[in-house]
């Protein structure tokens, strides 16, 4: 079936499901495959839930016509999302990066929301499928959408920003993340500046931190609006203080703006650059000055993300949704910084860093040893491999049965590890 024809049948029936178990009433099913699973084999149950149409690439399921064969599910659920796009007005911004993605995309939506009618990524759906979800979610009514998007090899952003076609571009920054599919920090660099040279092919425009120069470099000739720490970016600010919430003074001459200042629920120095990314997008759709101050005062970080959480024995420093080398060394340096007695460090293994990973986890134990923390706890068989003097659990489970019998108390604990972990498993028993 053509794309055209299949939209106007999306037209009618505007909601997609992919899952069969949760089958929206009139919605159109979606069989995609996965390594252990083919959707093929649930189109019928989820026509028998309430779906009005199952899209399916294996002739064998068809039985009357609401089944709906295409040659690749997959690609015709990108196609049509790319097709959607262009029908309609939507200023489109896409985020990409190593760190601070998901952080950024919420604290730019939450301030466009001040002014504008704005879609964004829902928690973390920013891959191949996730991202053509978002944008089959977008209405007449979105005048601008925040669109992540995730990689973890080489084109995959690229592909990404062709199914997106966005307007606006931002990179937060190159880390270490997904060594095993980039191979080099050189790797991570040229995936993510793919959404840079999609943005210049379009002569589109992005959105800049000045202060990271491998991608000042990238950006050669793209029409840009820049930010930065303490630098002469359009938009430059400074941390007042981090203790544990981060406190930001900022202002901007190119939008004639002297000095402002906002007290944020964030913890965690990294996270200004994300304020600062979120301000210069407001600035630049003319969000009033009082609504971007506001809208970041408001914002309240989740899922383990630059949390501050107080229980009746400790308090807890909780970014334990994801970690890679260059996101564990900016939480260890900033909880150094932190005024608090009786430090505590739980870090669980760093994942997808393929040949790299027990050469980086080395390195954070050193980097652990000179910051001298009160008590250090690893998690994971990586870090289990280092024969480190500090105290290694293979998993969460068999850490969590040592600290029933060996509680932490009085003390402010960091939380940082790959989502694989599980350490957000810990946060009652602390």
């Amino acid at each position: 079936m053509k794309i055209n024809h299949l939209y106007q049948i999306f037209e009618l029936y505007p909601q997609i499901t992919i899952d069969s178990r949760n089958c929206i009433e009139n919605s159109i099913f979606f069989a995609l495959k996965g390594d252990n699973f083919n959707g093929n084999n649930f189109a019928e149950a989820a026509l028998n839930s309430g779906c009005a149409y199952a899209v399916v690439d294996n002739r064998k399921v068809l039985k009357d016509e609401r089944y709906i064969l295409v040659d690749d599910v997959l690609q015709t659920l990108q196609k049509l999302a790319n097709y959607h796009r262009n029908q309609l007005k939507t200023k489109i911004i896409a985020i990409t990066g190593s760190n601070g993605k998901t952080t950024t995309k919420e604290l730019i939506a939450a301030v466009l929301a001040k002014k504008y009618n704005t879609l964004f990524t829902q928690g973390n759906l920013n891959n191949h499928i996730g991202v053509p979800l978002t944008l089959l979610r977008l209405t007449n009514e979105h005048e601008i959408a925040v669109v992540e998007m995730g990689a973890n090899h080489l084109g995959e952003i690229k592909m990404l920003s062709e199914i997106v076609e966005p307007n606006f571009g931002l990179i937060t920054n190159i880390g270490k993340a997904h060594l095993e599919g980039f191979g080099s920090l050189e790797g991570v660099l040229a995936a993510k500046t793919e959404l840079y040279e999609f943005i210049r092919q379009k002569n589109g425009r992005i959105f800049i931190n000045n202060c990271n120069e491998n991608l000042v470099n990238a950006s050669n000739g793209i029409l840009n609006i820049s930010y930065g720490i303490n630098s002469n970016a359009d938009v430059s600010g400074h941390i007042i203080e981090q203790n544990p919430f981060l406190t930001l003074a900022w202002a901007s001459q190119r939008f004639a703006v002297t000095a402002e200042k906002i007290s944020t629920n964030l913890v965690g120095n990294y996270n200004a650059e994300n304020l600062l990314a979120a301000i210069a997008v407001g600035l630049f759709f003319e969000v009033e000055i009082t609504d971007i101050c506001n809208a970041l005062k408001e914002y309240f970080p989740k899922n383990h993300r630059s949390q501050f959480i107080k229980t009746n024995k400790n308090s807890l420093v909780v970014d334990a949704y994801n970690a890679n080398p260059s996101s564990v060394e900016a939480a260890l340096e900033n909880f150094a910084a932190m005024q608090f007695p009786h430090k505590c460090v739980i870090l669980g293994d760093m994942l997808e860093l393929g040949d790299e990973s027990e050469n980086e986890h080395k390195k954070v134990i050193e980097n652990l040893q000179k910051l001298n923390f009160d008590n250090v706890f690893l998690i994971g068989n990586i870090f289990a491999k280092c024969n480190s003097d500090y105290k290694s659990f293979k998993n969460i489970d068999e850490f969590t049965a040592f600290l029933q019998q060996n509680p932490i108390e009085n003390s402010t604990i960091l939380l940082k590890g790959s989502n694989g972990i599980r350490l957000e498993k810990v946060i009652e028993i602390l």
